[in-house]
């Protein structure tokens, strides 16, 4: 009989009198290690290689610095350099939201007393909706402006309406 086939084995136990039960499987053998890989060949350095003379470790002290990490620095006297390559003061930018504003309240007074005033209030809004892209200006004036401006702008149309709702216009 070969080592892989099964004999039964017969236990003489209380419960399992005469029972015959398949024998334990032989122990599995290791596999095969893979071989070892060929030890490093390392040549000598060159000559134009310089060895160090000494092995320091990361973070050791390798001398120059006396004083503690949080110690007093010493007082020295403030260098003032001049920036000749800073450019010159640049000039104002421009404001719109003002005129805008300025438009918009004229417009309003113009429209109310007359019809053809709609030009005025076009200006205004057209320059309060440049001053409401424009990051510098003053958002609150570019606010009014256009708002003022559109107000003209209705009051302008109901003159116009009315004037043409009360007789020809061409004859």
């Amino acid at each position: 009989m070969s080592d892989n086939e099964q004999t039964p084995t017969v236990i003489a136990d209380a419960g399992t009198a005469g029972m015959a039960l398949p024998a334990a499987p032989p122990p599995a053998q290791p596999a095969a290690l893979p071989p070892a890989p060929p030890a490093a060949h390392l040549d000598a350095p060159s000559d134009d290689v310089v060895l160090a003379t000494s092995a320091a470790l990361p973070g050791e002290h390798h001398g120059g610095f006396a004083r503690e990490l949080t110690g007093p620095l010493p007082i020295t006297a403030s260098v003032h350099t001049e920036l000749d390559w800073a450019p010159a003061t640049a000039s104002p930018l421009p404001r719109s939201a003002p005129w805008a504003l300025l438009f918009g309240i004229l417009g309003l007074i113009v429209s109310v007393l007359v019809g053809w005033g709609f030009l005025i209030g076009l200006v205004g809004a057209g320059l309060a909706v440049v001053a409401l892209r424009r990051p510098w200006e003053s958002r609150q004036a570019a606010v009014w402006a256009l708002c003022l401006s559109v107000v003209s702008l209705i009051y302008s149309a109901g003159w116009l309406w009315w004037a043409s709702t009360q007789g020809p216009l061409f004859g």
